[in-house]
């Protein structure tokens, strides 16, 4: 478990990461470690596949530019905790070009010490940007695009208490920055988490 949501994890616990797999759109299993090995790599790991919250923010990571992302020599890759059946939905949903997989057992999630809980933004704390809408809003727009519209999906979204997190990896088993979720509205902002990375945004 990190000490803090900002520390960076620990070559050992980096290396345990490495060695796990993920699935890709297709249900094929790489190993984390391959999507770090060459080129400096943002992760950011996702809620549930059906979180609308979530959803709105891979929306924007989806406006950074291919161009500025090449320039700088990153990769942009999203991790979710569901089936790798709802990738290609999510994809189609949210726009997202590049590369999403699935971490259903959450080996992954636990290893990099990203937790569990179903909190909002503290009362007096500034939202996030990318909220947008009402928590109601939110919470309809997750149902709505969940199991109203794929209910032959139901329960394969993914642990709806797990937060996710944003990570700069690589080259190789390296890290540079990371940011857990703290509450199920703390994504770091796009804008920050690309001038962490050296991206040109927007």
């Amino acid at each position: 478990m990190a000490s803090t949501p900002t520390a960076l994890p620990s070559p050992d616990v980096i290396s345990n990461a490495a060695s796990l797999n993920v699935h890709d759109s297709d249900g094929k299993e790489v190993s984390f470690g391959s999507l770090i090995k060459d080129q400096k790599t943002i992760v950011v790991f996702i809620r549930h596949f059906w979180c609308g919250i979530c959803q709105r923010y891979v929306m924007q990571l989806a406006s950074v530019r291919k161009e500025a992302l090449e320039e700088a020599n990153t990769r942009l890759v999203v991790i979710g905790c569901g089936d790798w059946k709802l990738i290609k939905n999510y994809c189609g949903l949210t726009n997202f070009k590049g590369g999403l997989y699935a971490d259903p057992s959450r080996q992954l999630y636990h290893t990099l010490g990203l937790v569990q809980n179903l909190s909002r933004t503290p009362t007096g704390q500034e939202k996030r940007s990318y909220i947008g809408e009402s928590a109601l809003g939110n919470a309809l727009s997750s149902i709505w695009e969940g199991p109203l519209k794929n209910p032959q999906f139901l329960g394969k979204q993914g642990n709806i208490s797990q937060l996710g997190g944003d990570f700069i990896f690589g080259p190789g088993e390296s890290c540079s920055y990371a940011s857990r979720m703290k509450h199920t509205e703390d994504h770091v902002e796009v804008e920050e988490l690309m001038k962490q990375a050296g991206v040109a945004y927007p």
